[in-house]
């Protein structure tokens, strides 16, 4: 499957935990606001807490971006529940801040095209759905590797800043440094502004 850069999120409707309840989520609940959906292989592996429970610390930050945050895999909402009542020092969860969707079919991994057919899990993928429910941003990578928080929120101020102001966010831009306006003229106030001449 190609980039769903710039399509329409697939639809989905899974049970999910929800603090330590069971729950009906759709995405179309969530119209209106910013999403990231994140996938991660299976519960009670090694690299996988790491990165919800970080992504759970950060939660207070993309709620402030109107951002809400969904963690998905292939696993039962009976076993995530499991895996939020067992302690982060003995590689549980503990409480979450955003919920857990159980994949148990496999249709949302597949529909977002991060579902390895072969071993029936998914790649971590992460997407960020605008609040028209359009992807921005898909980042796919293999399993033995775990996300860096601080660059997805990067990303999202990024995405959040150019579908507010129409300029674009060059390398390395960081909330509060400076953008460009992309129009031939008026884009060289940033290059001059950043390469002076000697």
């Amino acid at each position: 499957m190609g980039s769903l850069v710039q399509k329409e999120a697939p639809q989905f409707s899974a049970k999910s935990v929800v603090g330590k309840e069971f729950k009906d989520i759709k995405l179309s609940d969530y119209r209106g606001k910013w999403v990231l959906l994140f996938f991660y292989p299976l519960d009670f592996t090694f690299v996988c807490p790491t990165e919800i429970t970080a992504f759970s610390d950060a939660y207070p930050k993309f709620k402030g971006l109107n951002c809400e945050i969904l963690g998905c895999s292939v696993d039962s909402h009976f076993s995530h529940l499991a895996w939020i009542n067992t302690p982060r020092n003995a590689g549980g969860l503990g409480e979450l801040n955003y919920p857990l969707l159980s994949d148990l079919n496999k249709q949302i991994a597949r529909d977002y095209g991060v579902l390895i057919e072969g071993s029936g899990i998914a790649l971590r993928g992460t997407f960020i759905i605008n609040p028209e429910g359009v992807i921005q941003c898909q980042v796919v990578h293999d399993l033995g590797i775990g996300r860096n928080v601080d660059e997805t929120l990067r990303v999202l101020e990024a995405l959040q800043t150019v579908a507010k102001t129409g300029e674009v966010c060059p390398a390395n831009w960081n909330s509060g440094d400076k953008r460009i306006v992309p129009h031939p003229t008026k884009a060289k106030e940033y290059f001059s502004s950043v390469n002076p001449t000697k």
